[in-house]
């Protein structure tokens, strides 16, 4: 999972948000040197990502982007996960999408002393591009996309990935419904998290 769905898979304590916001930038025992509750929202998020990666309904999606891809397929669900979650904010929370993302934001500032270096550089620009809220359109998607294969390790086959993500809409919107109704059980039992719709 991406951004956005790391934050709403996180509930509502403010500090499991951050943690989970974070976790693939603490490696390692590193967690230790955080507060209780962000140490729990970096367990939260490796828990999060090793669910998404055995998930047989997560799999079929990622084989559509797999020729391409490759071993970074699951990168690019990630992101198109996002995106629908965003697309379809109101079945998931009573809070507008807007607003919820403002209040991120806002957390983000007040705990950006604490969190690693790496993730302290592209805080503005994920503010000033409002990025959270620009996952609800396939553009974008499509510029997500084509900034991570600026600065990451991911491959720069953005016309595909978007190519394959509007040749495949509603099979991907239909496999993110499937997905996400087993993750928000997962959550919902092993780790007692609640949500607006459960």
């Amino acid at each position: 999972m991406n951004f956005l769905a790391h934050i709403y898979l996180s509930g509502d304590d403010d500090q499991i948000k951050i943690g989970n916001f974070i976790g693939d930038y603490v490696k390692g025992n590193a967690f230790g040197m955080y507060p209780d509750n962000i140490q729990k929202g970096i367990r939260l998020h490796r828990n999060i990502d090793s669910f998404t990666d055995r998930n047989r309904t997560a799999v079929k999606a990622k084989e559509l982007f797999y020729i391409q891809y490759h071993k970074y397929a699951g990168i690019v669900i990630d992101i198109i996960y996002d995106h629908y979650l965003a697309a379809n904010w109101d079945r998931f929370s009573k809070i507008p999408l807007e607003n919820y993302v403002s209040d991120f934001y806002n957390l983000m500032l007040k705990y950006e002393f604490m969190m690693p270096s790496e993730v302290q550089v592209f805080i503005p620009k994920l503010i000033e591009n409002n990025r959270l809220y620009s996952y609800r359109t396939i553009d974008g998607i499509e510029s997500v996309l084509s900034t991570m294969s600026k600065f990451t390790s991911l491959p720069d086959y953005s016309e595909f990935a978007i190519l394959t993500l509007k040749e495949n809409y509603t099979f991907l919107e239909e496999n993110f419904f499937t997905f996400f109704s087993e993750i928000l059980y997962h959550m919902s039992t092993v780790h007692n998290i609640s949500y607006d719709n459960l």
